[in-house]
């Protein structure tokens, strides 16, 4: 299947890396509103470039669009890409807010196309064999679900972009835009989160409307308390693993990254030898990404783009659809209502 990509940013060219790589999938052609960037873009990755978006969305051997715009501008192209005809991928968040988010999967279901978001780091063995153990409830009763992303982002990083640290097109600080994948493992994981509070601030940097530091402690339908930690205001030498931790009263494993710190279950299970020979931890571990987002690798990326081909294709919802993708927005908004209103107890 062919695929376009909106956005001619650092993002966009991510996108395109993982493309090319992919298997059932082609890179096909770019949107941005800048000729400049747009041609940059075409001549490191090849496909065809436009700075029409009518244009671009009506080409007919255009299959797929993915987004890569700021976060808060990924719902207006969506709208144009499924009254096209487009099937659609959009970069995590999927928009910066829950009703945005249902504006973009109704227009989908009314278009008969697929929507999917991104969040790559769901898709690596670790994160199988987690989600499998929890399934299979090897933990028992859930106690203690915690997710923690201690990153750090300089001041150039903010301000890099106007868009940047804004409610408007950033939708928040360190928990949409860095947090944000440890918020989705935690909740696919353990399970959705009946209510949060929340305290969050701007400690470390300047001239942004948004949080780079967070605390929210959660309440899960599951019984099990937890906490959310996120902040781009700590800084390492080496960056810090993000890192899952899920407890109870039968096991409890930590994963940092894509590798475990800590897997241990009261009742073995065959697999428990193959996590430990080919899935723990080294002592030399980086935090992925956590102090330079250009350090990230795309292979999480390109499963994900593999996913949404293979289910177009049997006609199944992708492992992250709207309403999957939808959850972790949902929770980031409340824990921050929370803190803006000093910490009250939110419901979702």
């Amino acid at each position: 299947m062919k695929f376009g990509i909106i956005g001619a940013g650092m993002i966009a060219n991510f996108h395109a890396k993982a493309i090319a790589a992919m298997e059932g999938g082609e890179l096909h052609s770019f949107y941005g509103r800048r000729q400049e960037a747009v041609d940059e873009l075409v001549a490191e990755n090849g496909g065809i470039g436009y700075t029409d978006l009518e244009a671009f969305l009506a080409d007919p051997e255009l299959d797929i669009v993915t987004i890569a715009t700021p976060s808060g501008a990924h719902l207006e192209p969506a709208l144009a890409a499924a009254k096209a005809g487009k099937h659609v991928v959009c970069e995590k968040p999927l928009e910066v807010t829950p009703e945005r988010i249902d504006m973009m999967i109704n227009a989908c279901e009314d278009a008969g196309v697929t929507l999917a978001g991104i969040f790559n780091r769901r898709f690596h063995p670790a994160m199988e064999a987690f989600k499998k153990a929890a399934d299979e409830g090897r933990f028992g009763q859930l106690t203690l679900c915690d997710a923690y992303t201690k990153w750090y982002r300089d001041q150039a990083y903010y301000d890099s972009g106007a868009w940047r640290g804004t409610w408007a097109l950033d939708g928040g600080g360190a928990l949409m835009n860095q947090s944000i994948h440890l918020i989705d493992q935690l909740i696919y994981v353990a399970g959705d989160v009946e209510a949060v509070t929340a305290s969050m601030a701007c400690l470390a940097h300047e001239g942004i409307e948004v949080e780079d530091t967070a605390v929210a402690i959660l309440e899960f339908k599951s019984g099990a308390r937890g906490v959310i930690q996120g902040s781009t205001a700590c800084w390492s030498s080496t960056g810090h693993p993000a890192e899952l931790q899920i407890c109870g009263d039968q096991g409890s494993v930590f994963l940092a990254d894509d590798k475990f710190r800590v897997w241990d279950f009261a009742e073995s299970a065959p697999e428990d030898e193959v996590v430990k020979s080919e899935l723990m931890q080294g002592s030399n571990a980086k935090g992925l990404g956590a102090n330079d987002p250009k350090a990230i690798n795309f292979e999480g990326h390109k499963l994900n783009f593999e996913d949404v081909v293979s289910s177009i294709q049997a006609g199944r919802a992708p492992s992250v659809d709207g309403k999957e993708a939808r959850r972790a927005v949902a929770l980031i908004c409340a824990i921050y209502e929370s803190a803006k209103n000093g910490g009250v107890r939110v419901t979702l």
